[in-house]
């Protein structure tokens, strides 16, 4: 266990930034960069996203695996540098392909998408493992965490904001040398942990997590509630359009979400050091419920209200992001596995990361149109829109913590 000090929170911290910067162009962008640029069908691209995301998540476990069973003296570094490449090349790829016919601009796409999803996946899951083994105390492990998804919200709204100004291919620039220069910071400056010898692996390793009742308990709260954020997510532009019929804020309203879930981090590390993550966690549960309930009565015209809720429920998303993680440090710690099976943890709980989105689609996308919700037409579905949006979410956020009020959490 390593004694971390404040320089050692940015130059671990600080890798999250780029990380953050290449998730958001893939999910918002791509669509329509190759719609308009290549003329290919969204049916076309949203297959290959769909296929391209699915396998994704299901090759998390699997890196996992790999990572814990092949680990030498350079611990996770050595997994950071093998993603390094396909990062750059992969995103550079995506964003850049040269005039093509459209069969071949898809075997392009397919291609590039691959390239940077699994270096995004391999680099993810090495640094998440990084962090966890670091450290179990319970002030510099939920401040770590903190420090890592703030850079990460950081990342977001610099790619929202700067793609727009200076476009994607000055975007990719700017991806390439905050990636390198944050990876030679961690690589370089940041606490190695203790790294025991690599462990012996087999398919039924993929399970070892689940042997542990408190990471199957950590593991129900942060799928449930993953599901509760991902839903409004999903339907956040269709809301801003139909309902609010303010499309044109819907930018200023995601900034304002995000700046204060970075702005609430050090209020998260603070009572988690206090009460501990999971308390700090239920409270910012029930906030969340009491702050984005009234979401559920808006109508055309309300961006003073709906503003406000997006700051007060961004404060709750900074629990979110901030305090699962450091739990689930804990969770290994506890087991003994430190140093030994962080991989096949995160492996795990990038699966879910990932398939909440899938599950959030699944059940919202369904449910707005058996309620009768058509988008872009105003009809009686504004009311399903509003129960998918608002009470949906809520409900199930109140299920979650349902679930972590009965956890064998407290106690890490």
């Amino acid at each position: 266990m390593t004694k971390l000090i404040a320089s050692s929170y940015l130059s671990y911290g600080l890798f999250g930034l780029p990380l953050a910067m290449v998730a958001l162009p893939i999910y918002v962008y791509v669509p329509q960069f190759y719609a308009e640029q290549f003329g290919l069908s969204l049916t076309l691209i949203g297959t290959a996203l769909l296929a391209a995301r699915i396998l994704d998540a299901f090759i998390d476990p699997l890196i996992g695996l790999w990572i814990d069973g092949s680990k030498n003296s350079h611990g996770y570094g050595r997994f950071i540098l093998i993603s390094l490449p396909l990062l750059v090349a992969g995103f550079t790829l995506l964003f850049h392909p040269p005039a093509m016919g459209q069969d071949e601009v898809m075997l392009w796409f397919i291609i590039s998408l691959i390239m940077v999803y699994a270096g995004f996946s391999l680099a993810t899951i090495a640094y998440q493992s990084w962090g966890a083994a670091l450290t179990q105390a319970l002030a510099e492990r939920s401040r770590l965490s903190a420090t890592r998804e703030g850079f990460g919200l950081l990342g977001v709204i610099l790619a929202a904001s700067l793609s727009g100004i200076i476009g994607l291919s000055g975007l990719t620039v700017i991806f390439i040398v905050t990636l390198l220069v944050s990876a030679a910071l961690l690589l370089k400056k940041s606490p190695h942990p203790g790294i025991a010898e690599p462990v012996h692996i087999g398919m039924s390793s993929l399970l070892e997590p689940f042997h542990n009742a408190k990471f199957r308990w950590l593991f129900a709260v942060f799928i449930v509630n993953g599901i509760a954020a991902a839903i409004p997510a999903t339907l956040f532009l269709f809301f801003a359009k139909d309902q609010l019929q303010l499309a044109q804020y819907s930018g200023l309203f995601l900034v304002l979400y995000f700046v204060a879930a970075a702005a609430s981090m050090p209020l998260w590390v603070a009572l988690a050091k206090r009460f501990g993550e999971a308390r700090a966690w239920l409270m910012a549960m029930l906030l969340a419920v009491l702050a984005f309930i009234w979401a559920y009565g808006l109508s055309a015209g309300d961006a003073v209200p709906f503003a406000i809720i997006c700051i007060l429920s961004g404060l709750t998303l900074g629990a979110d992001l901030a305090l699962p993680p450091a739990l689930l440090a804990a969770v290994i710690g506890r087991a003994g596995h430190s140093g030994l099976r962080e991989g096949a943890y995160f492996g795990a709980w990038n699966w879910a990361t990932k398939i909440n989105l899938a599950l959030a689609a699944g059940i919202s996308l369904p449910l707005l149109s058996w309620l009768g919700y058509v988008p872009g037409i105003d009809s009686n579905g504004s009311d399903a829109l509003s129960v998918a949006y608002a009470l949906l979410p809520c409900l199930l956020k109140l299920a979650a913590a349902g679930i972590l009020l009965r956890a064998p959490l407290r106690d890490l």
